[in-house]
This record gives structure tokens, C-alpha cells and sequence, in this order.
């Protein structure tokens, strides 16, 4: 059986792990839902680590990795924010919702399409989407104008030309 198979398996994890959180944020199980979205974390920094000690890295890998990313720091994290502190702002809120994981799309498709060496242009989607899950969470007691401009900066920072350090 081929090597290959285990980093991807790391990044179904990851996709697993951003689908359950959703799922459980629907139910209102806010703090395992925002705990899955780490753990999708911890399997995201993984895999293309492992991928590239087996040398078995691929096209394949890197756009399924790009899809995860999409679902457990875009999505789950933006539904986890939505459900908690913009469901009473009507549209508003709708629009918060859609901003986090478009903006999360745009810094996917430019980290797979553009080379930086050192650095990191914008903030990855796997920082942003831990960080809105979290403080979303704490989100609740903090008026509407502060929870949507936690999410806005995170969303701007996403497609922003800030060089960021690579970790």
C-alpha cells in the first residue's frame, strides 16, 4: 500500500473535523464545536508536513488540503459566529456570514497560485478561522458593532498584501 495515502488521510481528518464542527454548531454545542475546529488545526499543520517528509506532496494534496481549509477555517468558523451573535441583525448578519469564507476562498486560491518565499502574504485562513471560532465564543456579551468588526478584520487581513512571517 502506498504512502501517499497518509497525509490525505490527515486532511480528511481536518475536512471531518470542520464538518462535525458545523454540524455541532447547529445544535448549539458551541465550545466542542470551536474545539473541533483546533483540532482540524492540529491536522492541518500536519499533513503537508508529513506529505513533504514522505515526499509523496501532490496537486491532488494540495488542493483537497485548500478544500478543508475552505470548510473547517472558513465555514465552520463563520456559521459558529453567524448562530452566536448575528442572527438578530438580519441581512447584516447574512452578509458578515458570507464575507469570512469568500474572503477565505480568495487567500486559498492566491496561496495556491502565487509563490512567497519567507513569508506569507495576508493572513492564512488557518489562523483567521481559529481566531473568529474563539472569540465568537466570548463574542456574546460584546455588542453587535465590536463581534462584526472582529470579523471584518480577520476577513480583510485574509486578502490583505501584509506580509506576514512564515511559522
Amino acid at each position: 500500500m502506498s504512502k501517499r495515502w497518509i497525509p490525505n488521510m490527515l486532511t480528511v481528518f481536518n475536512l471531518f473535523a470542520g464538518i462535525m464542527a458545523i454540524l455541532l454548531a447547529f445544535m448549539e454545542d458551541w465550545f466542542v464545536a470551536a474545539g473541533l475546529i483546533l483540532c482540524a488545526a492540529l491536522f492541518d499543520s500536519l499533513d503537508g508536513r508529513i506529505a513533504r517528509r514522505l515526499n509523496v506532496a501532490s496537486e491532488f494534496g494540495k488542493q483537497l488540503d485548500s478544500l478543508a481549509d475552505l470548510v473547517s477555517f472558513g465555514m465552520a468558523p463563520s456559521i459558529i459566529a453567524y448562530l452566536l451573535n448575528f442572527t438578530n441583525v438580519g441581512w447584516s448578519g447574512y452578509l458578515l456570514a458570507a464575507l469570512f469564507p469568500i474572503c477565505g476562498a480568495l487567500r486559498l486560491a492566491r496561496f495556491n497560485t502565487v509563490s512567497f518565499v519567507g513569508h506569507y502574504l495576508g493572513l492564512p485562513i488557518t489562523a483567521a478561522g481559529p481566531i473568529l471560532a474563539g472569540t465568537a465564543l466570548v463574542g456574546g456579551n460584546f455588542p453587535f458593532e465590536l463581534n462584526a468588526l472582529v470579523l471584518v478584520t480577520l476577513s480583510a487581513l485574509m486578502v490583505s498584501t501584509i506580509k506576514l512571517p512564515k511559522i
